[in-house]
């Protein structure tokens, strides 16, 4: 008889079953994570000088700040799965201009751009964790909620970007991302995207990975 072979393991499955990804999600346990990260100087060295350029622009302050809130409040295992399953990027060479951008798998999750001296946010997520009806219909997007969640209701809008079940909402101001990131049901929404893309394999953008900036998101 013919073996039967089982389904590969893929992502953050490997680490941590279905019930500790959703007691994580929910917020009900803290997850383990190992000591030391796993780091290549060379990868280190690679960035050195974007790390430079970025601390000199007058919104880093600020900036290592909410990097320092969003990644061990937002990305599982932090120190385990960096680069592999989720990696920063420092000053990226795309059109927008980013600060720095978060990523996972093919996905951006997280990125912050420059605001006049402040910063903003773009938050990746599930449209059905934002909609009234918890369904993936635009015209659902609950707009009261997403007002109460930021400093100010002007301070967030959102959009569509191209794919089933994505949402894109975006954040001004220093003040209202971090009142965003408070929010319990936000934080939940945004674990939950977080860990989808995780899970579905190694990151495609390792190489552009900044250690530097990771520092701040594992409070080093």
């Amino acid at each position: 008889m013919a073996a039967t072979s089982r389904p590969r393991t893929t992502g953050v499955r490997q680490f941590l079953d279905p019930e500790q990804q959703r007691d994580w999600i929910a917020g009900k346990i803290e997850l383990p994570d190992v000591g030391e990260r796993p780091e290549s100087l060379e990868q280190r060295f690679k960035y050195v000088a974007r790390f430079e350029k970025l601390l000199n622009r007058p919104q880093a302050g600020e900036l290592l700040e909410i990097v320092g809130l969003y990644g061990p409040n937002c990305i599982p295992m932090i120190r385990k799965t960096e680069r592999y399953y989720w990696s920063v990027s420092c000053l990226p060479s795309t059109l927008d201009k980013p600060l720095v951008r978060v990523n996972a798998s093919w996905m951006e999750l997280f990125t912050l751009y420059a605001h006049g001296d402040d910063i903003r946010a773009r938050f990746i997520v599930h449209l059905s964790d934002f909609t009234i009806d918890g369904s993936a219909t635009p015209s659902q997007v609950d707009e009261h909620f997403l007002e109460q969640s930021v400093a100010m209701p002007e301070h967030v809008s959102y959009f569509f970007p191209r794919g089933a079940n994505i949402f894109g909402i975006n954040v001004q101001s220093s003040l209202s991302i971090r009142t965003f990131l408070t929010s319990r049901r936000v934080l939940a929404a945004i674990r939950t995207f977080n860990l989808t893309h995780m899970n579905r394999g190694r990151n495609a953008y390792q190489a552009s990975h900044c250690y530097s900036v990771a520092d701040y998101m594992q409070a080093e």
